[in-house]
């Protein structure tokens, strides 16, 4: 009989030394051991770093986006996407067209080195003036090459300098040399790219057209007088034209009543600024409104930005600068009212377009800006000319600073229902918790029990100089949707938060907010089965979601009480009785192993499985799962946002059941059943 094995198998691994020793190897580690990828076969091995792996999408997007940089420079005019019926996708622009002569370096063809190395593009030296693109969409010179290594097949046609040309790839290799297909007028010119996405690298081969479209019509969007168009083969052609597209996009977005009207406007630095690159700036369309969904879209050099950046932060320090600045200028703000960023934006809805000389983009997929300059560049390019219109329309500006007031209210309010369970702002520690008599934080512990009846035996267990018990009753609140200011109307979390002296914080909060922790280990010790392993999910949320410094900076544990008991009776002189506790299944089969080893018939040991922790008496409790001397925790580490957010996301959310349940169904065999 196989009995149930709790795992945390997909965010909160254990770092090292906090799991068992595996068996060793001996392996040779020679010069011979050392392998060199060569070209663009470290993409195809790890196709991951470069690009998303859901769908082509991304790397569609790479071509796309080299067409809309000659848009962006005002090479180009047109750009005709078609979706073949194969899979394959083909970019036609007409911008300057690719360079097809000998690179003096490489000494192949132009457009061949684009295609194939890593690190190639026209992107690069904009300081001086010589890269042919002032602004595009980053440096890291690796995007159609990428596009190019993830394809079957890959055809590359230049029309340019009166002639057309022609060159085709696989799997990153040329296969068909560039050649002169034939003339062309004089001032033709342009790219067309054609590329079969390698099924092999993606979870479907198929591009989703929905998504296709938005991108496409982002781009004319953000390019007014550029025309770009979509063909689906065999079907029907979509284009995009906007005069000026920004304010009627937002528009479109917004399904709730504004409270005022959008304002749309751009800047730029001029020749001369001494503290921006000439043309760097920003174009937005901002609004706000009371009800309804909220649009928000950000792009860097006609880049989507989809996780924010810096340049969002800088759009949000403008609009708060300018808003408070009028409403204090109005004497709007009621007394004891401090407005904040997050009150001012908590309704706004906004397109934002920044021109950023040299971006730097958080990974390839360029979801988040992280140029540090590109703060300071939007706020001075948003904040004047946004203080200019509120002035213009006071009306309006009234109502957006009242609905900024609001917010700070409701703010405030939910705050005061916080400290309403403090006296001075010193805390009032629970009455079920049994705290130590240290003071030294660095040596406390508190351990966060499942039930009251393992919270009596461990309290009984427990050294008493440096441990703290909190029992838990039941299942704590899922806490994934509830914001922080109604937090603390749940009395388990108010009581646990209270224990350890810290407030709920941001993952941005500095190392100083856990000034108070009274703690320096929080062991989470529950059930060797599933409701235990549920408490822990929902424990793990409300510190991954509310306490992030508390993982991150390595305060937060699991412990791991034994699920079986092994009675082994006494043979020989020196072989007295023993007991033996496993961790789960694999470890009692390896310790029955050993015994056999030593002479002990299988049949002569009692086995007995613990049901939970209640069943332990205190000494057995102490020495399996408390004593620092022969207890195994398990240190949780802190996830990436980019991979943690969307799983938390499908476990936890309430209108997220549909994936959960395909999740489980895929990933069932990850947890064991009875039999």
């Amino acid at each position: 009989m196989k009995g149930p094995v709790s795992r945390w198998p997909l965010l909160f691994r254990p770092g090292p030394g906090n799991t068992h020793a595996g068996e060793s190897r001996a392996m040779s580690y020679t010069a011979e051991s050392i392998s060199v990828l060569k070209g663009l076969e470290p993409v195809r091995h790890r196709p991951g770093m470069y690009t998303r792996t859901d769908c082509p999408l991304h790397i569609i997007q790479e071509a796309i986006d080299n067409a809309a940089d000659e848009a962006l420079g005002g090479y180009c005019k047109h750009i005709l996407v078609t979706l073949h019926a194969d899979n394959s996708v083909s970019i036609q622009d007409d911008g300057r067209g690719i360079p097809v002569e000998m690179h003096p370096v490489e000494k192949v063809p132009t457009v061949e080195v684009v295609f194939t190395q890593l690190h190639a593009g026209a992107k690069f030296d904009k300081a001086d003036g010589r890269s042919a693109y002032r602004f595009s969409g980053g440096l890291h010179g690796v995007g159609v090459s990428v596009t190019n290594a993830l394809s079957t097949r890959l055809e590359v046609e230049v029309t340019r300098d009166g002639g057309r040309h022609q060159i085709a790839f696989s799997g990153g290799t040329v296969i068909e040399a560039l050649q002169r297909l034939g003339d062309a007028p004089k001032k033709a010119s342009g790219t067309r790219v054609r590329a079969w996405p390698d099924a092999q690298f993606f979870d479907t081969a198929s591009i989703p057209a929905s998504e296709l479209e938005r991108l496409l019509r982002s781009k004319a969007v953000l390019l007014p007088g550029l025309e770009i168009s979509l063909t689906i083969e065999n079907g029907t052609t979509t284009s995009w034209c906007f005069a000026n597209g920004m304010q009627q996009y937002l528009a479109e977005q917004i399904d709730g009543e504004l409270t005022a009207p959008i304002f749309t406007a751009e800047n730029y630095a001029q020749a001369g600024d001494e503290n921006f690159p000439l043309g760097s700036g920003a174009a937005w369309a901002l609004c706000w409104s009371a009800e309804g969904n909220l649009a928000r879209e950000s792009y860097v050099n006609l880049i989507p930005t989809p996780a924010g950046g810096t340049h969002e932060t800088g759009l949000r320090q403008a609009a708060f600068d300018a808003v408070r600045s009028f409403a204090e200028h109005r004497a709007l703000l009621p007394k004891g009212v401090k407005l904040a960023a997050e009150d001012v934006f908590s309704r706004a809805s906004y397109v934002l377009a920044a021109r950023v000389l040299d971006p730097s983009f958080q990974g390839q997929t360029k979801e988040r800006l992280n140029s540090r300059d590109a703060v300071a560049l939007v706020s001075r390019m948003v904040r004047d000319p946004l203080e200019l219109w509120l002035n213009e329309h006071p009306d309006a500006a009234k109502k957006i600073a009242e609905l900024a007031i609001r917010a700070a209210q409701a703010r405030s309010r939910a705050g005061q229902k916080v400290e309403k369970r403090k006296q001075s702002g010193v805390a009032i520690l629970p009455g079920k918790l049994s705290d130590c008599q240290s003071e030294d934080i660095r040596r406390n512990e508190i351990f966060l029990v499942e039930g009251d009846s393992a919270g009596g035996s461990a309290k009984s267990g427990r050294d008493k100089e440096l441990q703290a018990i909190l029992p838990l009753r039941g299942k704590v609140l899922n806490t994934w949707e509830v914001d922080a200011g109604s937090l603390f109307a749940n009395r388990e979390v108010h009581d646990i938060a209270v224990a350890l002296g810290i407030d709920p914080h941001p993952a941005q909060a500095p190392a100083s907010v856990l000034d108070n922790l009274r703690y320096g280990k929080v062991v989470i010790m529950t059930d060797a089965d599933v409701d235990g392993s549920h408490i822990r999910v929902l424990l793990c949320t409300l510190f991954y979601r509310h306490f992030p410094r508390l993982i991150e900076l390595g305060h937060l544990y699991f412990a791991q009480p034994p699920l079986y008991r092994l009675d082994v009776p006494g043979h020989g002189k020196n072989r007295p009785p023993r007991k033996l506790y496993a961790l789960d299944n694999a470890e009692r089969e390896a310790m029955i192993d050993r015994l056999r080893l030593e002479g002990v018939k299988p049949d002569a040991i009692a086995i007995s499985r613990f049901k939970g922790l209640g069943e332990m008496n205190p000494e057995q409790l102490w020495e399996t799962t408390m004593s620092p001397d022969t207890r195994r925790l398990m240190r949780i580490r802190q996830p990436g946002a980019d991979d943690a957010t969307p799983v938390m996301n499908m476990l936890m959310a309430k209108n997220e059941s549909a994936g959960r349940r395909a999740w489980m169904e895929a990933n069932g065999a990850l947890i064991g059943a009875e039999i």
